[in-house]
C-alpha cells in the first residue's frame, strides 16, 4: 500500500487536474481532467478528448493511464495515485482496476455514470484488485466548472429561455 499524500500536495495535484479540465472545456470537451502521480511527481496528465479524437474511450483517466504506463514502461501502475475532477465512469474504473492503481482521488460524484458511487466497482471483493477511492478534493471548484460548461451547452442548443409556468 502506498502512503497517503499530504492534504496540501493532494490539493495541488487536483488543481493540476482542474487545469486539464479547463483546457478540455476550451476544446469543447466535457471538462474532466486527470493527473497521475508517482513518488510525489506528476508522470501523466490529460483532459477529455472524445470529440477531438472521435473516440468514446478518450476519457481523461484512460489517456492519463496510457501515458503513465508508457512513462513507467509497465502496465502495472501499483505505485501511483490518480487525481480526477469527476468520479470515474464504469469504463474508467475498469481501466483503473486493470492497471492496479491503488488510490484515486476524485472531486465530484457522478450521479449518472459513476462507477464508484453507483456500482462500487473499486471496492468489489470479487475482483482481483480494490482501489482506495477518496472523494471531495476541490469539489466545489470542479463542480462549478462542470455546471458552467453544461449550462452554456444547454443555452447554445436551446436558445429560448426557460419559462416556469407552474405554481
Amino acid at each position: 500500500m502506498i502512503p497517503s499524500t499530504p492534504d496540501a500536495d493532494a490539493e495541488r495535484f487536483m488543481a493540476v487536474a482542474l487545469e486539464e479540465a479547463r483546457q478540455a472545456a476550451q476544446r469543447g470537451e466535457v471538462p474532466v481532467g486527470a493527473v497521475i502521480v508517482r513518488h510525489g511527481e506528476i508522470i501523466a496528465r490529460a483532459g477529455n478528448r472524445k470529440e477531438e479524437h472521435r473516440d468514446p474511450t478518450a476519457h481523461a483517466e484512460v489517456l492519463a493511464i496510457r501515458e503513465a504506463a508508457a512513462a513507467c514502461a509497465n502496465w502495472r501502475l501499483e505505485d501511483v495515485e490518480l487525481y480526477v475532477t469527476l468520479e470515474p465512469c464504469v469504463m474508467c474504473c475498469g481501466a483503473i482496476i486493470a492497471a492496479r492503481i491503488p488510490r484515486v482521488y476524485y472531486a465530484c460524484s457522478d450521479e449518472k455514470y459513476g462507477g464508484i458511487s453507483l456500482f462500487a466497482m473499486t471496492a468489489d471483493q470479487r475482483l482481483n484488485h480494490q482501489v482506495d477511492a477518496r472523494r471531495g478534493l476541490l469539489e466545489q471548484r470542479c463542480r462549478q466548472l462542470l455546471e458552467a460548461f453544461f449550462s452554456t451547452r444547454r443555452a447554445e442548443h436551446h436558445p429560448l429561455p426557460y419559462i416556469h409556468t407552474g405554481p
